[in-house]
């Protein structure tokens, strides 16, 4: 049965008609088969581990050793810490744990409290018979059929992702290296396709099948890394049917991770953190996810492509308004998110299909996965032209964007202040009112966010809005999509330096409005009940003020480039205030604007994205942010010396802008040419329309081997490479949109 997810053309010949229900037996297995439990490496917290080692460290390794417990214990700061794994032979003592466990991984985070977002599911491969004259054939994935052929001697295994694979729906404790029968009703699909691109194998003969349990995840990627919800509690699975080929260099990354905090790659992809706490333990979200991961997985994966499963986990208050204006949503971080307006009407993300297998019935004149196909392209899309118009209307007159789903916390307590100085790149301890654009590192000076932070009071009322607190606060604004990896970070930080403060999260108690444009102003003046000029109301401040007769937050801030403010809004009030800010609007020609029109605003101004331009890899001396830093005071903070020490040394690497006059898309990871030889990728890209052409991002190195200085960036002739085609670039110092931040503080021209 051809797969909804792939296609190919139809046979030439039939199927193998009669595959072998019995085959001769693998190769005997090891006598003492390796160990089909975690492997912990278990040094005492009062041992210290040498750093860097003279001498190899004593490893011991238990075999057939069932793990049936995970020692908790709570220490006198309320935070939950690995002390011992227990055994059917006794009890380790230990500070650290690595979950290792494969599709049994997520039994045993249960018995440590802690939630392993994978599935088991029956992945098979079959090895044929002796096919002459196959020697030197590569190894080959037909990405139409889902299916892989590679070399093992004289004959071929043949594997892939089928659009029904077996969920193992009962994970049996005694299982270790046994396997299933084959399910020839479910492989035989891609024995059509593997006989589809090579013929001869009609007639040749299986010699031996696979089919075991494998572990998979919503993103068919490893989980990895320290979890939230227990200290020294860390995963190595989740591998997707990829250990063989990622476990030499997760191994390493995790072992650095263990010893030092944080890994020496950028990691993030497979961080558990980048899952929100809240789909973690979500069996229909993982199920869903796991299984169109795996379905698609050798789909050609296109620039602006959606899930399908998984979807309607997290509304903001203003979905269902949005929904029916023509909003068509991203999912993020299980948030639906405004993505773009489709003038046509609503396109819901509906209900998960599983593309019609397992006897559901597909849907019909599903809109939005239409719209999504339409999107399938490595060109302009076909609504390409209403982004464009979402932002023009912003740079002319005045756009909303529904910025709900972002992370909202406050951090609060006696020792806030002392946590803000160290946690913050920036001086965020300055007068309540004032909010300032900040980054948060680590030890190395890498970045681990990009954040808006603003001091705040006390407040008798006690709201999601107006907390009440003793000492010091500060309200946190961070992206949605790495709202758990902020909230990870900072609790660990909080932890590490047993500070008295706590850290709320009322993300999902709020909304977030922001109104930008030129006219913007006039736009909230009629809504909001305080003068909104530029010396009662300046750039980078906050008030709580009232819009349409309730509370909000009112912070004048932009991630476009343009003069506008951002309104925190309770909850039940985002209604209210939206459609006032609309009905004031309409005779400005205001428009609701998603996503993909801020991807492209804030890309045309320079504005920074954690995770694209800005990694934990990168500084923020490389990335042109050095003024969030408070280099020049002497207040210590986390990453401080490290930056220090770069800035000694010099920069090796900086994040540049580039322009191209063609008029074609980029989408990131193209080469970037200088003076004929390749110095860097770009990071991110996207179409600037203010400026009619395309913007990109990427970190440039000299491959001499010396520091980047500014001389070095001028002199270079530039060149993109997109998909095998050169186009000449123009380098930029400084954004080529409003370089003097005129429009951000209403001075308009």
């Amino acid at each position: 049965h051809p797969s909804p997810l792939h296609s190919y053309p139809p046979l030439s010949s039939p199927l193998l008609s009669t595959p072998p229900h019995s085959s001769p037996p693998l190769p005997t297995l090891p006598s003492t088969p390796l160990l089909p439990t975690p492997l912990f490496s278990t040094p005492l917290p009062s041992t210290p581990l040498p750093s860097p080692p003279t001498s190899p460290l004593a490893l011991k390794v238990i075999e057939n050793c069932p793990v049936t417990g995970i020692q908790v214990k709570v220490d006198d700061f309320g935070i939950r810490r690995v002390t011992g794994v227990e055994t059917d032979y006794g009890t380790i003592q230990t500070a650290c744990a690595i979950n290792c466990a494969g599709v049994w991984a997520r039994k045993l985070g249960a018995m440590a409290g802690v939630n392993v977002p994978l599935i088991a599911m029956r992945h098979a491969y079959v090895v044929t018979e002796r096919i002459e004259g196959i020697q030197n054939m590569p190894n080959v994935r037909d990405h139409d059929a889902s299916v892989y052929l590679r070399l093992q001697g004289d004959a071929l295994s043949v594997g892939g992702y089928e659009p029904n694979p077996n969920f193992w729906e009962e994970v049996l404790d005694k299982f270790a290296f046994s396997l299933f029968d084959l399910d020839w009703d479910v492989f035989t699909q891609l024995i059509e396709g593997a006989i589809n691109r090579i013929p001869v194998l009609e007639t040749t003969g299986v010699k031996s099948t696979v089919c075991g349990p494998e572990s998979f995840t919503a993103d068919h990627k490893p989980l990895m890394g320290e979890t939230p919800e227990l200290r020294g509690f860390y995963l190595g699975c989740g591998f997707n049917s990829a250990g063989m080929m990622l476990g030499g260099g997760c191994g390493k990354e995790l072992a650095h991770w263990v010893i030092h905090g944080r890994p020496e790659m950028d990691m993030y992809g497979y961080d558990i953190r980048r899952f929100h706490h809240s789909m973690t333990n979500d069996n229909r979200w993982i199920r869903e996810r796991s299984h169109e991961s795996y379905a698609k997985n050798y789909s050609v994966v296109f620039p602006h492509d959606e899930p399908l499963a998984g979807r309607n986990m997290r509304h903001d208050p203003l979905y269902q308004e949005l929904l029916q204006q023509g909003c068509v949503f991203q999912e993020r971080h299980g948030w639906e998110r405004p993505g773009w307006f489709n003038p046509t009407g609503p396109a819901p993300a509906l209900d998960y299909d599983y593309y019609g297998m397992y006897d559901n019935k597909q849907h019909e004149d599903y809109r939005y996965n239409q719209l999504l196909r339409e999107d399938y392209t490595f060109d302009f899309p076909s609504h390409h032209d209403q982004i464009k118009s979402e932002c023009l209307t912003c740079r002319n007159a005045a756009a909303v964007f529904d910025m709900s789903y972002f992370g909202k916390f406050y951090l609060v307590g006696p020792d806030a202040k002392e946590a803000a100085d160290w946690l913050f790149t920036a001086d965020v301890s300055t007068s309540i009112g004032k909010t300032v654009y900040t980054c948060m590192l680590n030890s190395r000076g890498g970045a681990e966010s990009d954040l808006t932070v603003s001091r705040i009071e006390s407040s008798p009322q006690g709201s999601s809005l107006t907390p009440t607190f003793e000492g010091d606060g500060y309200y946190l604004a961070v992206g949605g999509g790495v709202a758990q990896h902020n909230l990870s970070h900072i609790t660990s930080v909080l932890q590490d330096r047993r500070l008295n403060c706590r850290l709320l999260d009322c993300s999902a108690e709020m909304g977030m409005i922001s109104v930008q444009g030129p006219l913007s102003r006039a736009v909230l003046q009629d809504v909001l009940d305080v003068d909104l000029s530029n010396e009662a109301f300046p750039f980078s401040t906050h008030q709580v003020v009232k819009a349409a007769g309730h509370w909000v937050r009112a912070m004048r801030l932009s991630f476009v480039g343009e003069m506008g403010w951002e309104l925190h809004v309770p909850r039940e009030a985002c209604v209210p205030v939206h459609r006032a800010v609309m009905q004031s609007g309409a005779k400005f020609g205001i428009a609701n604007a998603g996503y993909r029109a801020i991807d492209s605003l804030s890309i045309e101004k320079g504005y920074r994205h954690w995770h694209a331009d800005l990694r934990s890899d990168d500084t923020p001396l490389e990335a042109g942010l050095a003024f969030t830093c408070k280099l020049k005071s002497k207040i210590p903070f986390l990453g401080r010396e490290a930056l220090e020490a770069q800035k000694a040394r010099g920069l090796f690497k900086r994040l540049m802008c580039f322009t191209i006059d063609q008029k074609v898309p980029l989408f990131g990871l193209e080469a970037i040419w200088r003076n004929g030889k390749v110095v860097g990728l770009v990071r991110r890209a996207d179409f600037a329309f203010t400026l009619n052409k395309s913007v990109a991002y990427g970190y440039i190195r000299d491959p001499e081997g010396a520091a980047v200085t500014t001389d070095f960036v001028k002199q270079g002739e530039y060149s993109l490479e997109r998909m095998g085609v050169s186009y000449p670039a123009k380098v930029h110092l400084k954004s080529p949109f409003d370089p003097s931040n005129k429009r951000v503080k209403g001075i308009y021209e």
